[in-house]
């Protein structure tokens, strides 16, 4: 079995200067022009020595990011103005997800043959993986064609998405019109290039105390779908639109993760768009903040932990040049006493009245962000109320942040008391360049309860614009139509208006050279704004999305 998908070895991100010293046999998986995965064996670790590898090595669990109008947004203006008409022709959207339902009319031509460009089912290693990958199956349009065709087309083309996520994702950019049930994508003429990615490996959810059954994607698999993507875009010489409905809430929030820094880089290229989802964090109540600047220097802070929570991970984030230390409090005041900061050291503390386990990671120096971390996992947590005490080390004012894991990873029973709904943009929406994408209801035009809210933890502005995300009709497995609410969705709307901007710009030769923090610094322009709110701000960024204003004050130029 390749190392890649082998779960006695841990995938670790490096630097490509250092492939060198590791690259013998399998051992490499290049990711990106900057970074390749080395593929370490995994020993027997105490789960305190993170691996054996500093905590920026490990790749970052993703979640999905969703669960109506196009009116709403100028679409329908501009698909009616017979001098635009944009409807995607010349362009390619790639959607990096948990797959799409080929079969779905929504994806066909009116022939009935398939506007799907390729799959890349990471799930699948039965099939020939992609030219320069080493795992997964391809699947390219004349052999979807030909499982079309077929009296069993899953015997051609085994690939399916038993989520629906990807499927409904892909459909609200892209889905053919379906008359009957008022429903369009934004682009119906598109060409589309999916990436369904595995799920996380089981030693990686390990590590970072997630539990077993939790389904969650790896950032270094998200990156190689990237490339992917990429590289087909390069080969068939078309324009491409990337969506990830998909966020992390590890990390610094600052756009520094790989990821992050990887879509940042890219969307700087001509001819490739990205749209990213900010978040359903708003009101989950996984974020506290805290500044304290007049003595006593020491802040405490109460987190609740529900009855079935058997594994946990909170990661806070102090601002330099103060450090903390921190004192955990078990809910019978069991206490760990201070934890100071270290190197690499890793503490574990075992609770004499309850089954409560806890490791602390006091890191004074994070190597991707230079930051102070202090990473704390919870294996079976007593139920009810933890305490916290975070005290300065140096007797000087200090601010932090704390975050919980995002999606679905913990249930709704554990939050903190004293919560703070800013700030809470996942990762990869926290990077300077990608488009970042809140969610509004197009109905009522208030932002959705759920929305996470920015700006970035060094105070970028974030989100960048808001988009329609509550219940769009979409395609679902089966054959069947359904709604997807949630910042995955209003990505996805968006990524469609990104798509029609590029039709414009480079097939119909407007502005060949366009690339796609072009696009997006065009879309903040022609943003939609109220006369009640002072723009940008951590709800909205710069406004609600308007292609049709967009077109406008290009038509003015």
């Amino acid at each position: 079995m390749s190392k890649i998908l082998d779960n006695d070895y841990y995938d670790i991100i490096l630097s490509n200067i250092s492939v060198p010293a590791f690259d013998k046999g399998d051992n490499i998986t290049f990711l990106t022009e900057r970074n390749s995965l080395v593929h370490v064996l995994r020993t027997d670790m105490d789960p305190c020595s993170l691996g054996g590898q500093p905590y920026n090595a490990f790749p970052a669990l993703y979640t999905l990011e969703s669960t109506i109008s196009i009116e709403k947004s100028g679409i329908g203006t501009v698909q009616r103005n017979p001098f635009l008409g944009l409807f995607g022709r010349g362009v390619m959207i790639g959607v990096i997800d948990t797959g799409i339902d080929y079969l779905h009319e929504a994806f066909r031509n009116n022939d009935g043959t398939t506007r799907i460009q390729t799959i890349w089912d990471q799930t699948i290693q039965t099939g020939t993986p992609p030219d320069g990958f080493t795992f997964g199956s391809e699947y390219n349009r004349d052999t979807i064609n030909q499982a079309l065709r077929s009296e069993d087309p899953l015997s051609l083309v085994p690939s399916v998405d038993s989520n629906g996520h990807g499927t409904a994702i892909t459909s609200i950019i892209a889905g053919k019109p379906n008359e009957d049930l008022t429903f369009s994508g934004i682009v119906p003429e598109s060409d589309i290039v999916i990436v369904k990615l595995k799920e996380a490996k089981k030693n990686l959810k390990e590590l970072f105390f997630v539990k077993p059954n939790a389904y969650c994607f790896q950032e270094s698999d998200i990156l190689l779908g990237t490339r992917y993507l990429q590289l087909i875009s390069q080969k068939i010489g078309r324009p491409i639109v990337i969506c990830v409905a998909l966020g992390s809430n590890q990390g610094g929030h600052d756009g520094r993760g790989i990821l992050s820094s990887y879509l940042t880089y890219v969307v700087q290229l001509p001819g490739i768009g990205v749209t990213v989802s900010a978040g359903n964090e708003g009101n989950k109540r996984r974020h506290y903040f805290n500044s304290t600047t007049t003595p006593p220097l020491y802040n405490d802070f109460e987190l609740r932990i529900g009855e079935n929570e058997p594994l946990l991970w909170m990661e806070i984030w102090p601002y330099a040049p103060e450090r903390i230390s921190i004192d955990v409090s078990s809910p019978n005041r069991e206490s760990t006493q201070r934890v100071f900061p270290t190197i690499n050291e890793c503490r574990k503390f075992e609770f004499i009245f309850t089954q409560s386990i806890v490791w602390v990671n006091n890191i004074v120096l994070e190597e991707e962000t230079g930051d102070q971390l202090i990473l704390i996992r919870f294996q079976n947590p007593a139920a009810g109320i933890w305490y916290f005490r975070a005290q300065s080390v140096g007797n000087e004012p200090f601010s932090f942040h704390c975050w919980l894991p995002s999606g679905d990873l913990i249930s709704n029973d554990t939050f903190f008391l004293n919560p703070n709904p800013d700030t809470t943009i996942t990762s990869p929406g926290n990077g300077v360049n990608q488009l970042t994408v809140t969610a509004y209801n197009q109905l009522t035009d208030s932002i959705l309860g759920e929305s996470s809210r920015g700006y970035a933890r060094n105070g970028l502005v974030k989100p960048d614009i808001a988009a329609p995300g509550f219940e769009l009709p979409c395609a679902v497995p089966g054959n069947l139509y359904g709604t997807a609410t949630g910042t995955g969705a209003a990505s996805a709307h968006a990524a469609g208006i990104v798509a029609m901007v590029m039709e414009w710009a480079v097939p119909r030769g407007n502005y060949p050279s366009m690339t796609g923090n072009d696009i997006n610094r065009l879309i903040i322009r022609g943003a939609r704004r109220s006369t009640t709110e002072v723009y940008p701000n951590n709800v909205w960024g710069y406004g609600q999305i308007d292609i049709n204003n967009l077109f406008q004050g290009l038509t003015n130029i």
